[in-house]
């Protein structure tokens, strides 16, 4: 025990260190919400992997996917890794970053305002944010409960509370660049307890052979393929595409997932940053799949509901309990480390959407650069008092409501954004009818099908509506006027434009 709790006291310790350490670069609204703009590519790629992989996936997300499809769970890890990671890095990030710096856009839904012309694709974009952001971090609590009572015999509230704090304290201190910096930290952490771990579980199995040949005897329900949990595509892929696709996709448009291209330095740095986030995605995601894979192998020892089905989150915990003091200790920071981490980049986003595209301007006129951070500080602690509130909440209730929100959230944000933002990049023939025709399919399908269940699966509706979200857009500015680039080029070109300024002053001339 004063092994375990002494692990705790030097990693908190540290990350709150690093948040003092990183005030210098929070007196800007620019250093406060990106750094500047001057993050380096091992920084930016451990925050974007440390940002995508929280808690819910190695306790919930691993246990769930490894138990309904074994080993071919795999597979989510390598989507994350090749889809998620690499081609978002390398589609995404160079445009992103000269896009978002020639339009001086801090947040999505500035520039979604911006690249489009329109105050009111703003203000929605940054609501659609506020309610879907604010529940999800919530879920990032989930899985320390068991993890915790396990490692520590403390109660869930105690975690929650002290989780809650610890990140408040760095990510108010330090904004942007505390959250980066203790997230390059978490994320070597994440590296080396994940392959620590998969060791020891194995181990435990009497090593790799034994594991798959007791693996391959379980048979799958509803089907009569032989070893399925250890076959190549396991027992269900259709059902595992839809996870492949929901959980790597979603990058591409997620808020919190595309501001890290927005704060990364220009150049070779991009290059470099994509390989990093595709060896950690690879890392940790597929070495969190690939354990939850060997998840039937408790079968007798997890916990189940009162209707014989399996309580997912059990899984991961159930497996992990047999660890030594030191390995469980580097557990329980790994699992901390990731939650931490995604939470400081969910209140972040947050805080600076409510605060640079709904107050400013709208509710509060003449907002100075200075009241700008005190309002995002003063934000970030609200946002994570109602994240804790909402976990505790649901925790100590039977309320269900919050959690399938919490399911449905990549879903409706990546469902209604991630075709404007696409499209928007690459395309100066995007209209804001198609815009807004994204907001209304990817955030009123997913919500109908919460309330309607027409979509068996959750899952496979937020991945439908991310790939109807591509084909919506185009197809809609079709038919609708587009809104062409109206960017003024970079400073570095020397002179301005005066072509660019002969265009511009040809449309006035039309429009009167």
């Amino acid at each position: 025990m004063v092994t375990k709790i002494l692990i705790i006291l030097i990693f908190v310790g540290v990350t709150v260190g690093v948040g003092v350490y990183a005030r210098r670069h929070a007196h800007t609204v620019d250093g406060f919400i990106l750094g500047g703009r001057s993050v380096g590519p091992w920084l930016s790629a451990f925050a974007f992997g440390t940002s995508y992989f929280s808690a819910v996936i190695f306790v919930g997300y691993a246990g769930q996917f490894g138990w309904k499809y074994g080993l071919a769970a795999f597979w989510i890890g390598v989507g994350n890794a090749i889809l998620g990671s690499l081609l978002a890095w390398w589609v995404l990030g160079p445009r992103t970053r000269e896009m978002t710096q020639r339009l001086k856009a801090s947040t999505m839904p500035d520039f979604f305002g911006k690249r489009y012309n329109s105050k009111a694709l703003r203000i929605a974009s940054a609501l659609i944010i506020f309610v879907f952001l604010i529940p999800y971090t919530a879920s990032v609590y989930n899985g320390l409960s068991r993890l915790f009572g396990m490692a520590f015999g403390l109660p869930y509230e105690a975690c929650v509370i002290g989780m809650a704090i610890v990140t408040c304290v760095y990510v108010v201190l330090g904004g942007y660049m505390a959250a980066v910096l203790n997230d390059f930290i978490q994320g070597l952490i994440m590296l080396v307890g994940i392959i620590a771990v998969i060791a020891a579980v194995l181990a435990g199995q009497g090593g790799f052979s034994e594991a798959i040949i007791s693996l391959s005897q379980i048979p799958a329900e509803g089907t009569e393929l032989q070893g399925p949990f250890v076959s190549l595509f396991g027992p269900d892929l259709f059902n595992l595409l839809g996870v492949v696709i929901l959980t790597s996709l979603g990058t591409w448009a997620l808020p919190q997932m595309v501001q890290k291209f927005y704060a990364i330095k220009a150049g070779p740095a991009i290059k470099q940053g994509a390989i990093i986030s595709t060896v950690f995605a690879l890392i940790v995601a597929g070495g969190s799949y690939f354990l939850g894979g060997f998840g039937r192998l408790f079968g007798e020892q997890i916990d189940y509901a009162a209707n014989g089905t399996p309580i997912y989150d059990s899984i991961m915990p159930t497996m992990l309990s047999g660890l030594p003091d030191i390995l469980l200790g580097i557990v329980v920071v790994l699992v901390l480390s990731a939650s931490m981490s995604t939470l400081s980049s969910l209140v972040l986003t947050s805080s600076s959407t409510l605060t640079l595209d709904l107050l400013k301007d709208n509710v509060i006129k003449n907002m100075s650069e200075k009241k700008q951070i005190v309002w995002m500080r003063g934000l970030i602690v609200i946002f994570i008092i109602i994240s804790a509130a909402l976990a505790l909440f649901q925790y100590n209730s039977s309320v269900t409501f919050i959690a399938q929100l919490m399911s449905i959230s990549w879903g409706a944000l990546a469902g209604a954004f991630l075709g404007p933002f696409f499209w928007g990049l690459f395309s100066g023939h995007i209209s804001k009818a198609a815009v807004w025709a994204s907001f209304i399919v990817g955030v009123g399908l997913t919500v109908s099908n919460m309330f309607l269940g027409f979509i068996d699966s959750p899952i496979n509706c937020g991945a439908l509506a991310m790939l109807l979200s591509l084909a919506i857009v185009p197809a809609v500015s079709l038919f609708t006027p587009s809104v062409p680039f109206q960017v003024k080029p970079p400073a570095q070109e020397g002179a301005i434009d005066r072509e660019y300024l002969r265009m511009m002053e040809r449309r006035s001339r039309e429009k009167d």
